[in-house]
Formats: structure tokens, sequence, C-alpha cells
């Protein structure tokens, strides 16, 4: 009886090998699922893939223009810095146009113009300083623009995905209640298939949460930025000190700009 045994277990491990589904590549089952979804999930696809190129092209587009923001506000800075007058940055103010810091300075300097004619100390510093902030505000503004789309893509993106998926599933287990076989066989190819609507939808909501957090932290410094300098600018004219023999012409001069 006992050399039964060993002849016993060797037919139940070779039905165990015969039954055991062969390896299935990853890419193929992708692409068989996909072409195996149902409408409902076809179209979650298709709207996350929407989402998903809108997405990336705010991204793209974000990054260039804040990339060109910081490289030109620091050459910027530096004329400034260097310059002995404010005349000769506001008529090379526009090469630095991509700049937030320019919006600032030239707010700023057309007030000043229009008070003293563009000679002279300001007669009405507060009004200086409200320019500042009113251009420091719409250069703000401009710059956050479209990132609301990228929370708002970086929300919505997975509970979309997640309506695919329960969607599917529905459809799965209906599939399974009229067939009547209520085997694991039966029914995993449409979970399975259900699942990819939820991969999909992550997929496109963690690039543009990253996006909107760095970005965010961007505008942020920027702002900070442009006060920095709002305040530098107003000093550098408040400290401006006329001799009673200078030239007109020479007004302008503001030694603060050294400083």
């Amino acid at each position: 009886m006992t050399h039964l045994i060993p002849v016993a277990a060797l037919f139940f491990f070779q039905d165990a090998n015969a039954a055991a589904p062969p390896p299935v590549n990853n890419g193929s089952a992708i692409m068989e699922m996909l072409q195996n979804s149902g409408p409902v999930a076809m179209t979650v696809l298709g709207v996350l893939l929407v989402a998903s190129i809108f997405s990336w092209a705010i991204i793209l587009g974000k990054w260039t223009s804040f990339r060109r923001a910081r490289v030109q506000s620091r050459r910027f800075l530096r004329a400034f810095r260097k310059a002995t007058r404010l005349q000769e940055i506001a008529t090379v103010s526009e090469q630095f146009k991509p700049s937030p810091l320019v919006n600032v300075f030239d707010e700023v300097y057309e007030t000043y113009r229009r008070q003293s004619g563009g000679y002279g100390p300001p007669s009405n510093i507060t009004a200086l300083e409200r320019a500042a902030q009113t251009a420091s505000s719409e250069t703000l503004t401009a710059m956050e623009q479209r990132l609301t789309w990228l929370a708002s893509i970086g929300a919505i993106s997975p509970f979309i995905g997640l309506f695919g998926t329960i969607m599917g599933i529905v459809d799965a287990f209906h599939g399974l209640g009229m067939e009547g076989t209520a085997t694991l066989r039966a029914v995993a190819p449409g979970v399975s298939e259900a699942l990819i609507t939820t991969a999909a939808g992550l997929l496109v909501a963690i690039p543009a949460v990253i996006a909107y957090n760095q970005f965010t932290a961007s505008c942020r410094d920027f702002a900070a930025r442009m006060d920095d300098f709002a305040r530098e600018l107003l000093n550098s004219m408040e400290e401006v000190a006329l001799r009673p023999d200078q030239d007109p012409v020479e007004r302008e001069t503001a030694r603060g700009i050294h400083h």
C-alpha cells in the first residue's frame, strides 16, 4: 500500500504542472486587455489621455517660461545694480522682458516720471509703493495662469479612473452572473481590464500634482523676489541726493543703485 503513495504524488504534481498557465508577457497582456475593454473603459481612457496631453502641455510651457524668468531676472538685477542712472535701465529693460522684475521697474519708473518728469527725487513715495504692489500682483497673477488646471487634473483623474474600474467590475460580475460560472478564471479577465483605468488615472494625476506643487513654490519665490526688488528700487529713489550745482540732465542719478 505504501508503494502507491509516491506514484499518486507523481500524478498529482504532473496534473498541477499541466494545469499551471503559461507565462504571459506583460506588454502583450496589457495590449490585449486594452483591445478587449468595453466602451465605458475606452471612454474613460480617452478622457484621461486628453487630460494627460493638456497637463503636459501646461507643464512644459510653465517650465520653459519660469526658467527664462529666472535667467532674465538674474541678468536684469546685475544690470540694475551696475547702472548709475534709472534712465539707463529704462532704455534696456525691454531686453529682460521675461523677468517679472522688469514689470515692477517699468511701473514704478513710469509713476516716477509722471511725478517729477524724470528728474530729481520722487515727490510721493507712497504712490510708488502702490505702483510696485500693483505690478507685483498683476505679474504674479499672470504667472499663476493655468496652474489651477494642473490642480484639477491631479485631483480628478484618480476618480475618473476609479469610475472606469467600478463600471468594469460591474460589467464583469454581471457577465459572470449571466454565464452562471463562479470561478476566478471567469471573472479575472474582466476585473484586470477594469483596473487599467485606475492605473491610467494615477499616471495622469501624479505628474500634475508634482508640477503644481513645484510651480506654486516657484510663484512664491518670484513674489518674494519682486517684493525685495521693489524695496531696493524705492530705497535707491529715496536716497537720491542732489547737489545744488548739479546739471539738470544728471538729476536722474541714483546713488542708491550702487548700494
